[in-house]
């Protein structure tokens, strides 16, 4: 028995920069932190005596004979991709999928760390967050970008940078302890509902896009030099630009919902990944927070805080192959 612990990551500046269909291009730059709220995934072979061959528990139950008749794509691209059969898969979720909180990112991440853990391999966080994004852009084409998997993967408050080239170079936030405290003191999120698709960012010399990868190395001046309140300043000056790159980015009931944060005194905030609904991220002064809560009280508030140790193996009792 396996058991896999993935953190979720909040995406603060430069979102949409991280696809390839973009940075192979002009690069690419996002800020971003994971939290501590976890995708956990268990793995066991399973024992010769069940009619089925494989199990595997998620928002069903799927009991099949063979890997091919799995519905979940990403186990059973992995389970190809592995040449692994014979398994029992859980997975549990602190927090909703689809969400815009990278939450399909954490499960590749979190299942092929399990998986490889099943079969003795170790794999270091920079291959495991290459296997992910292998996983879901090349095996099950999926629409995402590249900076969910290297976040949930490595942890932390980080700096990526995405090269034309196709490299990428994740550094960490150096900051003061207290520098991170008063970040995370003033950040507040909370669940609007289920997101709706919206498509990847397309490409033209004007697209908002080369004003939002500009964004992560200013936020990270104002850690470094600035006034901590131009932080939720700059996530508003990213609302705003977020929303000239597709209409469907937010809906009008998320638009009231930010308005009303913001006439409640939160300074800035954004919608966690493509957009369309999902998790909500405001910044807000803490004398203004009892406001903001009572406004949208009818949301679901969220209390995290930044983690630093991305996907871990939390438990593993070898077992032998039946």
């Amino acid at each position: 028995m396996i058991v896999s612990r993935t953190p979720y990551r909040i995406s603060c500046f430069g979102g949409g920069s991280d696809y390839p269909a973009w940075y192979r291009e002009y690069g690419g730059c996002v800020l971003s932190a994971t939290i501590n709220r976890y995708c956990y995934i268990s793995a066991r072979w399973l024992p010769p005596f069940f009619p089925h061959r494989n199990r595997i528990v998620w928002s069903k139950t799927e009991m099949v004979k063979d890997r091919s008749e799995i519905e979940h794509p990403a186990v059973r691209a992995s389970l190809e991709w592995l040449d692994l059969d014979g398994v029992e898969i859980h997975h549990d979720g602190d927090l909703p999928a689809r969400s815009g909180i990278g939450s399909s990112s954490a499960f590749a991440v979190g299942l092929l760390h399990a998986l490889h853990g099943l079969r003795g391999q170790m794999i270091g966080p920079e291959e495991l967050a290459q296997a992910a994004t292998y996983l879901e852009q090349n095996l099950l084409h999926s629409p995402v970008g590249c900076q969910d998997q290297i976040l949930c993967a490595l942890g932390g408050f980080r700096l990526v940078t995405f090269e034309p080239s196709g490299e990428w170079r994740a550094d960490p936030i150096m900051l003061p302890t207290e520098r991170i405290r008063q970040v995370e003191d003033r950040l507040l999120l909370f669940y609007t509902g289920p997101r709706q698709t919206v498509p990847p960012p397309g490409k033209q010399n004007d697209h908002p896009l080369h004003r939002i990868q500009d964004m992560p190395r200013r936020a990270l001046d104002i850690l470094v030099n600035g006034n901590i309140e131009d932080f939720g300043a700059l996530l508003d000056e990213s609302w705003w630009a977020k929303r000239e790159l597709h209409r469907g980015i937010s809906t009008p009931d998320v638009d009231g919902l930010y308005e009303a944060a913001r006439r409640a005194g939160a300074s800035g905030g954004k919608l966690l990944g493509s957009g369309g609904g999902g998790f909500l991220l405001l910044f807000a002064e803490p004398q203004f927070q009892a406001n903001v809560l009572r406004e949208l009280a009818g949301l679901v508030h969220v209390p995290f805080a930044f983690e630093h140790q991305g996907s871990q193996i939390v438990y593993y009792q070898p077992e032998p192959r039946p």
